[in-house]
This record gives structure tokens, sequence and C-alpha cells, in this order.
């Protein structure tokens, strides 16, 4: 009866003061009940809906004296057993509120008020006496049952695996048990064991970590960083199933994208779009009513070659997630693209639905994506460079300004030295659609391996360094976007997409501190390294030296 009090009085429900306090009908003794052998006078009658006779008053006393009243004609009619029986139940009562403490500092004998009874009353609490803490607990995940880390404690952990020091909280809230101590072995072999005796104590109801140990001076002795292994619920640590909702909302950022797609493709016949419609988007200062939109309709299937390649880019860039992470046993939820009018795409959302086992499976994964994507848009950009210094062998080239192989340092380069000098070097450029798909790919696939959040990129390199070392990147990447450094006009707009969508790192792995292996580091880092390349714009001096574009132009 205490704990039910105590967790009554941490309910966030009840909202009651001293002021104004609810009396509970206490259970009353029936003189005529004699029920299943119990003397007459001694059956407490828990009915007051059914006998409504028998019905004590549900009230908020906040002031006349009546209450003194009623009670002295209650008590001359009752008789002699009930008065006993309600005087042993207060009794009870104050007992039980002794050992569980008082509900409300108002319930001394001293701090009663005229009008306000003062009978034990079971509902009597201060709004003051709400704890935070246990309200915390009960709307939170729930948490790991004390009587199996007792058990995990003794049979677990031991000379021969791990020597435990003490106990932490693990989790976003608090909500699991982080048991901190001493390797006594392979980290591999033991974390492997513990998760086979885990299986066989409490089977498929928890999931065990083993991640870097907090604040952690030194490394392991063995190699490594030191090692914790931490315990949360199944439920907890796992990623929910995807709604409807989200299957709804996926499905509208995927026709989103396709008409951005298509806008993108309408955008690279700028040379040929009428020339009101040009200056209304172009001109800063353009005045007047807006321009007939049914104009365009003549150039959408014109605009499709672009679109396709955008949109085949894009999905190739899913498949390849999907596949590695088939090969794995992972679960991914639907992927949610993103429409952006520059570059028909900032990618995609696509989220783990099943926990990582390790940071290898992390790594494969986040990187699968960007490689399948970087390689079909950088066949379609060779291929497009190649048609378009030989326009004899196509007509369907698009006439497009110079000064936008500006963008980017490693495609400009590229495009100069398969276009020649002559042909960068002018007004507008001849190119073919396949040089916009394969260069709008490879800047969204450049985008998102960005060492930041939850982007491809920041969950590579989660997985090749850890978690610490993503602090530092993305607040590197961070600085640079703010600048302006990486990515041009579009370093704000992806920077606020990254904050509002994706900057949150990925979740830890079962094994979280096994080594991915000097190769794939590697790779990471050439990738990064060819991720700044494209992102950063040639500047004008730079470009004149370069032969980019007509900078007399601008």
């Amino acid at each position: 009866m205490a704990a039910a009090a105590a967790a009554l009085a941490s309910s966030p429900l009840v909202h009651l003061t001293a002021a104004a306090r609810v009396r509970l009908p206490k259970p009353r003794a029936s003189p005529s009940c004699s029920r299943w052998g119990c003397p007459r006078g001694a059956y407490l009658d828990w009915r007051p809906l059914r006998r409504c006779d028998r019905m004590r008053r549900f009230s908020v006393d906040e002031g006349g004296g009546g209450g003194e009243a009623d009670g002295e004609k209650r008590s001359e009619e009752e008789p002699a057993a009930a008065v006993e029986a309600k005087a042993g139940a207060a009794e009870e009562v104050a007992s039980e509120r002794s050992r569980s403490g008082s509900f409300s500092s108002s319930s001394s004998p001293s701090s009663v008020t005229p009008g306000v009874s003062s009978e034990p009353s079971l509902l009597s609490f201060s709004v003051d006496s709400i704890d935070t803490v246990k309200l915390l607990e009960l709307l939170g995940p729930e948490k790991v049952d004390p009587d199996d880390v007792k058990a995990i404690k003794e049979k677990f952990f031991g000379y021969t695996t791990f020597w435990l020091t003490r106990e932490e909280p693990f989790g976003d809230l608090g909500e699991g048990v982080l048991f901190v101590g001493n390797l006594r072995g392979n980290k591999e072999e033991i974390f492997g064991k513990l998760q086979r005796q885990l299986r066989e104590l409490t089977g498929d109801k928890y999931n065990l970590f083993m991640v870097e140990e907090p604040n952690s001076e030194e490394d392991d002795p063995r190699g490594g960083p030191r090692v914790s292994f931490g315990l949360l619920r199944r439920e907890v640590s796992e990623p929910g199933p995807t709604t409807l909702w989200q299957y709804v909302i996926s499905m509208l950022l995927f026709l989103l994208t396709v008409f951005s797609c298509i806008e993108l493709g309408i955008a690279s016949k700028i040379s040929s779009l009428p020339p009101d419609i040009v200056s209304y988007f172009t001109d800063p200062n353009a005045t007047g009513p807006p321009p007939d939109m049914q104009l365009l309709l003549p150039f959408v299937e014109s605009a499709l070659p672009v679109a396709y390649g955008v949109l085949a880019i894009q999905l190739f860039h899913e498949v390849g997630h999907f596949l590695a992470a088939y090969a794995k046993d992972v679960k991914l939820s639907i992927p949610f693209f993103i429409p952006n009018f520059t570059l028909g795409t900032f990618g995609s959302i696509t989220q783990f639905k099943s926990i990582l086992p390790d940071r290898k499976t992390m790594f494969d994964i986040s990187m699968a994506g960007p490689l399948a994507g970087a390689a079909l848009s950088f066949s379609m950009f060779s291929v497009g460079l190649w048609l378009s210094s030989n326009p004899a062998a196509t007509s369907d080239l698009v006439q497009v300004p110079s000064n936008l192989f500006q963008g980017s340092l490693l495609l400009g380069l590229l495009s100069r030295a398969i276009l020649g000098y002559s042909a960068l070097h002018a007004a507008t450029v001849l190119i073919h659609p396949l040089v916009i798909a394969g260069w709008c790919g490879l800047t969204t696939t450049a985008f998102n391996m960005l060492p930041v959040g939850c982007l491809d990129g920041g969950r590579a390199l989660q997985g090749a360094f850890g978690k610490s070392a993503l602090f530092g990147f993305g607040l590197t990447t961070y600085s640079l976007l703010g600048l302006g450094v990486l990515g041009g006009p579009l370093s704000l707009p992806w920077g606020l997409y990254v904050l509002l969508c994706q900057r949150t790192p990925e979740k830890p792995c079962l094994d979280d501190v096994s080594d991915v292996g000097t190769w794939r580091r590697s790779a990471l880092i050439v990738s990064v390294f060819l991720v700044v390349l494209i992102l950063i714009p040639v500047w004008d001096e730079l470009a004149e030296d370069l032969g980019v574009g007509l900078v007399s132009t601008f």
C-alpha cells in the first residue's frame, strides 16, 4: 500500500493542493452482513455505487462548517461495531502514511483549517510533492530489470571474462546499464560469449553493446580503446517499423523530386526559352506580372533526358545501399527523396530499420550507395563530354553559359581537358544533356559524402574512426559550409538541410569497438579528398588562369 501511495503521489494526473483536498469514502462496516462467515458488523462494504444509502459524499471542502455536524450525526446513528471498524481503518491509514511519508505538509493537526475535515484522506497531497524524476520514469522508455542486472553480474562477469568495477547509466535517457571494468581477454571472443550467455538467460529481451569506455584516459593494454558493455531492452534499442504515414510522405517527396528534375531539364534549355520567362527568373530587378507558364510546356519533352538521368543516378544510389544491406542482413527504410531545383535532388534520407552488428557493416552499407551513384554519374559525365567534343556524333547538344563550369574545381578541370581551352573560354558552351545529369549526380553524391551527422559520409566516418572523430570533422564541415568554401551558392541551403534533418549521428552498433581495417579507412580518406575537390568552386582569378569559363563576361 505504501508503494501504491508513492506512485500515486508522483502521478501528473492529480493536482490537489492542501487548500482543496478530496476525501474518498472509507470502508464502512455493514451491521447486517454475515457474508462468508464474517461476524455481524465486521464486514467492510466497499460498494458505494450499489448501496446508495451508504454512499458518502465525494466533495471538495473549500469552506463551510457542515463537516463536523455531519460527522456527529453519523456517529450517533452508527452502531458501536461500525465505529470501531472506522477507527481501525483510520489507524491503518495513519500507520501507512507514517511509513511511506506524508503526501502533504498540511496533513499535520496544526494545519487543519475550518471547514476542512480532519479525517485521514487517501488523496491529499501538494502539487509541490510531485517528483519530476519519477514522472520521467513513468513517461520514458522502460528500464532494465534490476533482477536481470543482478543475475548478469553474478553469472557473466569474473576473472576470466570481464572484471566489473562499477555501473553507470546507459542510453539516451539512462534507461540502460553500462558495465565498466577491466577486460580479461580478447574483446571479440568475450563479447560473443557474453551475447550467447545473455540469450540463454533472457532470450530476446535485451541487446548487449560493446562500446568504448566513456572518459577513459588510457588505452587497453591489449591494444585499442578500453571497452565497456551496455545493456538495453530490445524494444528500446531497435528502430521501429516504417509507418503508413511515412510511406505516404515518401511517395509525395518522390513526386516532388520528379517535378524538380523536370524543372532542371527545362532550365538546361535556357538559351532557347522565351526571353520574358528567362528575365523574370534570372533578373532580380524584373518587375511586372509573371509570364504565362504554359509557354514552357513545349520544352517538357526535351527536358526529359536530363530528368531521367538525374533520377536514374539517385535510384542507382539507393540500389547500392539496399544490395549492401541485403548482403549484411540489415533492413532499411523506404527512401525519402529531397527535391531541389538546382540539382534536381539533394539525395534521399534512408534509415536503418535494424540494429547494426558492427562498424564494418555500417561502413560498407554507407559507402555502397555513394560509390554506385558516383560510378554512374561519372560514366554519364565522361560519355557526355566525349559526345560534346564530337558535335557530328549527336544533334542533342544544349547551349549553357560557360561560367557553370566554375562550380567545381575537379569537374571544371576535366571539362577543360576534354573540351579544350577554346570551347570553355567563350560565353556559351555546347554540351550533351548527359554532362548536366552527370555533373548534378556527382555534386549530389559529394554533398552526401560530407563527414557530418548521419549523411553517408558521416556514417562512414563513424564506422571507420568512431563517433568521437565525427564531432571534429562535423564542426569543420559546418564551418566550411558557412563560409561558402564548399558548394558555392548551395552551401547555405545544404547546411540548413543537414541541420534540420541529418545532424544526429547514427546510433552505436552492437560491436562499436572493433577496427574496420586499414583499406576501409584509406578508401574513406581518398573519397573525402575527392569530395572536397568536387565541391570547391573555381574563383575568377584561378578560372582565368586555367581557362575555365570566360571571366570577362561576368
